[in-house]
């Protein structure tokens, strides 16, 4: 893999978006969530925020937010009971 390969991005702020990458580091590939500011010269710039993980983790990582999205329902349901 030549470059690094944006496969979604977000909004978090007008001068923040998390990004989620795939990318080659010394042979190996990875699945990267980072957040990336706009510099005063309008660039995106990478923050040390974030995560990168082996893909071998990709399925973890899926059941991970299949884990939040269940809390988060339960939790909404749990308010609507309210």
């Amino acid at each position: 893999m030549a470059e690094d390969k944006v496969v979604h991005s977000f909004k978090r702020t007008p001068t923040e978006e998390v990004r989620a990458t795939v990318r080659e580091y010394r042979g190996r590939t990875y699945i990267d969530l980072r957040i990336y500011y706009m510099d005063n010269s309008g660039e995106w710039r990478p923050t040390r925020k974030g995560i990168a993980l082996s893909t071998e983790f990709l399925t973890d990582l899926r059941t991970c937010v299949n884990k939040f999205d269940e809390e988060l329902k339960a939790l909404e349901q749990a308010e609507g009971d309210d």
